[in-house]
């Protein structure tokens, strides 16, 4: 009985260096390497980044600093944290969203790192040397269609993912997001300063940072304000998690500023490591996934040094594509953990077994080719099925209950205390803006968010 006890202890980040790389570990991921860059580029460059950044003001800080004073305040999984801060069961439900958005995220997610895994090891063994882009498009067809190879690959990465994660915060999210996330920094900056050597970089460059608020459609504008909220793993409980374990010392704001700042600095490096190689050879950038694991392979392998690039960026690939995965299971493991009394061990153990379970059919289902491409949920394939319902419904509808929670219904006695660090802090006038942003300007364009994804607008 004492060993289970001491098994279920909750641990804390030890440091705030610590904070830092474990929530900016679960902000980075493959949307940084290709998604980012290539919505900045398509809706107007540097004009869309600029109102990215304002939606990151207006709609992604204020979320964030909600999910982390609820998780600081509470030590508790996102269903344990609003239990013990609201008498209300209905709250409930937005701990219940973030468990369910967490899984149907890893159906689907855990196969994309599958291929990226996959990658490394074509990239090793000379696969991509001398390849045409049609030879390109048939090896990334028959990594996806598989059957078997993007089964294994899936379970590759969650096996990675989970052997991390069992051995608890400290030993494992810190100790990893400590080394992995400086190696990251490192591997992009590599691939930048290659890049952007590449005769015709400045078209690139151009791509990516040219100001045109002509290609600021109201479709730009709803996209960045989904891109800002998403693309910080809002609304699906990973940010409440983590919170969790931070220190009591630690700045809510500071913290949520630094790692916002760092997110938008790593996709701006993901896409100058990118866009200038593609310009430099004439390619089109427009190609989401395609642009990550066929044209980048092409691209490397056409110069100097290419072959080890090519090996580089897909580990960084990697990197992001685990850290991200990390900071959502440890959603589900705590929640297992806390709410159902297992040690972290089985809680990990389950969590794999389920996502192996579920993920199989999203893997075997990602393009029209797929086994399993013709069977349908709603008239979606597993994989796309599970990507619209978490990306388009749960995780705003998560948000939008988080802010509405905590501006509305949360003890604002309990508010500022949490966010003064007990008025140790002197940031009364940040308290207020927040308050402000919280009750009258997030929840309605969350809202906005939650019926443009939905199709009602």
């Amino acid at each position: 009985m004492r060993r289970l006890k001491n098994s279920m202890e909750r641990e804390r980040f030890s440091t705030g260096l610590a904070v830092f790389l474990a929530t900016l570990s679960s902000t980075v991921g493959l949307g940084n390497i290709w998604k980012f860059p290539y919505l900045t580029g398509k809706y107007g460059g540097g004009a869309f980044l600029i109102v990215y950044l304002l939606c990151c003001v207006f709609v992604a800080l204020p979320v964030m600093v909600s999910e982390l004073l609820i998780g600081r305040k509470t030590r508790k999984n996102p269903i344990g944290a609003f239990k013990m801060l609201s008498k209300r069961p209905f709250w409930k439900i937005i701990g219940y969203t973030g468990i369910v958005s967490a899984c149907f995220i890893l159906f689907f997610y855990s196969a994309v790192a599958g291929w990226v895994y996959s990658y490394i090891f074509k990239a090793l063994s000379g696969t991509f040397n001398n390849a045409s882009m049609e030879d390109m498009e048939q090896l990334f067809n028959k990594t996806v269609t598989g059957p078997l190879p993007p089964v294994i690959w899936q379970i590759v990465s969650i096996i990675v993912v989970s052997t991390i994660l069992i051995f608890g915060v400290k030993k494992g999210i810190e100790r990893f997001t400590k080394l992995l996330m400086p190696v990251l920094l490192i591997l992009i900056v590599i691939c930048d300063i290659r890049a952007l050597f590449l005769p015709g970089a400045v078209g690139g460059i151009k791509f990516l940072f040219k100001i045109d608020f002509s290609g600021l459609s109201k479709e730009a504008v709803l996209m960045a304000l989904g891109l800002s909220f998403f693309k910080l793993s809002l609304g699906m409980g990973t940010i409440i998690t983590y919170g969790s374990y931070f220190t009591a010392d630690n700045n809510l704001f500071a913290t949520s500023g630094k790692v916002t700042l760092a997110d938008t600095i790593v996709s701006l490096l993901a896409g100058l490591a990118i866009f200038p190689a593609v310009f430099s050879f004439g390619m089109k950038p427009e190609q989401g996934p395609g642009l990550l694991f066929m044209t980048i392979p092409l691209v490397f392998s056409k110069i100097p040094l290419g072959s080890v690039l090519v090996v580089l960026f897909f580990v960084l690939t990697a990197i992001a594509a685990t850290t991200a995965m990390m900071s959502i299971f440890e959603v589900v493991i705590t929640f297992i953990i806390e709410e159902k009394k297992l040690s972290r061990q089985k809680a990990v153990i389950i969590t794999a077994v389920v996502i192996i379970l579920f993920g199989i059919p999203s893997a075997l289902s990602a393009n029209n080719t797929s086994l399993l491409s013709n069977y349908k949920i709603f008239g979606q394939t597993f994989f796309n099925f599970f990507d619209s319902v978490s990306s388009n419904i749960l995780l705003p509808l998560g948000g939008l209950l988080i802010v509405i929670f905590t501006g509305y219904f949360l003890d604002r006695h309990t508010v500022r205390e949490e966010l003064s660090n007990k008025g140790t802090l002197n940031n009364g006038v940040l308290i207020k803006i927040y308050l402000f942003l919280l009750k009258f300007i997030t929840p309605v364009l969350l809202l906005i968010v939650f019926l443009s994804m939905t199709g009602i607008i």
